[in-house]
């Protein structure tokens, strides 16, 4: 049975929006993390709803915050918790975004999954193993979680562009290049970019390719 995820939404009425956008943030945030977002994107991104849940369980290195998962070398947790919790947490996203889809009446090809860091490592996964292919994956500073698994599993291939600092101490930059030759070994369209002098964030110059390749993937060019 999955776990309900609580989210909080910007954006036209519900149902009145013509694409989605859903945050998933990172280890020990929430989904006011990214939420933030919301402003600065919107007048980029008319009609779009701005939708970002909480994690399902509480941090255990930060117990004020959420996680998707525990992290072994960072809260000392037994790698067996580490998969269980993953596995759980990918139904319960999974779960949550046919809920957005029938909430907001859009179809996969209007929403974007947009996390940073674990939030990626989430979106990495749930969205190639999705039936129907979502518009587009942007992820930040994060990393591919069983990459070796990817190709034989794979069902629908998104354009996904990798974002990352070459300063990032917390997730390593050799993260993108290791989840991009998976991901276009296995069909993907893969574009990147690098944050130069960006630590374990989102710069200006990340979100403002981000917007773009949104932009484009939506159809919202001109």
């Amino acid at each position: 049975m999955t776990r309900v995820l609580d989210a909080k939404r910007q954006g036209p009425p519900k149902g009145e929006a013509r694409q989605v956008v859903v945050f998933l943030h990172g280890y020990g945030a929430n989904g006011d993390d990214l939420l933030g977002l919301a402003e600065p994107l919107a007048p980029h991104m008319p009609g779009t709803a701005f939708i970002a849940p909480d994690a399902p369980e509480r941090c255990v290195g930060n117990p004020m915050g959420y996680q998707w998962f525990p992290i072994p070398w960072l809260d000392g947790s037994p790698e067996e918790a580490m998969e269980t919790s993953f596995n759980a947490s990918v139904a319960d996203l999974d779960a949550f975004l046919d809920g957005v889809l029938e909430d907001e009446g859009v179809t996969a090809d209007r929403l974007v999954l947009f996390g940073f860091s674990q939030g990626t490592m989430m979106s990495l996964h749930v969205a190639p193993r999705r039936s129907e292919p979502v518009a587009a994956v942007v992820g930040f500073s994060g990393r591919m979680i069983h990459p070796e698994a990817l190709e034989d599993e794979v069902v629908s291939t998104p354009p996904v562009l990798l974002i990352h600092g070459d300063q990032d101490d917390v997730v390593p930059p050799q993260s993108l290049p290791e989840a991009a030759e998976a991901l276009q070994g296995a069909g993907f369209d893969v574009y990147a970019h690098v944050m130069k002098g960006t630590a374990h964030g989102i710069a200006p110059d990340g979100l403002s390719v981000a917007v773009a390749f949104m932009r484009e993937r939506l159809g919202l060019e001109g």
